[in-house]
Formats: structure tokens, sequence, C-alpha cells
């Protein structure tokens, strides 16, 4: 790695949060609710391959393959 390159990460890593740029994420929110509507389950195809995305008893999000 070019040692001009570590400078500048280095420098970036030490500089203050306030003098960092962010990056907005452009992802799409949606509310479990509105995905789920009512029920605790619900399946997701992507590509050729079937995903479950469910709710468990204490509230949490598990998606299996």
């Amino acid at each position: 790695m070019d040692d001009s390159f570590k400078n500048a990460a280095k420098a970036y890593a030490d500089a203050p949060s306030e003098n960092k740029v962010t990056q907005q994420s452009s992802a799409r929110r949606f509310s479990s609710e509105s995905l789920f509507q009512g029920s605790r389950e619900l399946c997701i195809a992507h590509g050729s391959e079937e995903y479950r995305l469910r709710i468990t008893k204490q509230g949490k999000l598990i998606l299996t393959k």
C-alpha cells in the first residue's frame, strides 16, 4: 500500500467526527408492521432462492434460507 494512502487514511481516522463527510443511506425504509400485515412470517423470493423472515416470541426478526 502506498505511504501517501496510509497517511491519508490515518489522518481521516484521527480527524474529529464533525470534520468527516457522512454518506446518507439511500436504502428504502419499511415498518415491520407494513411488511408482516398481522402475520408473524413472510417469504422473500431472491433470485431462485426463498428466504423466510419471521418474528420470534421475543419480538426479534430471524431470516432463514
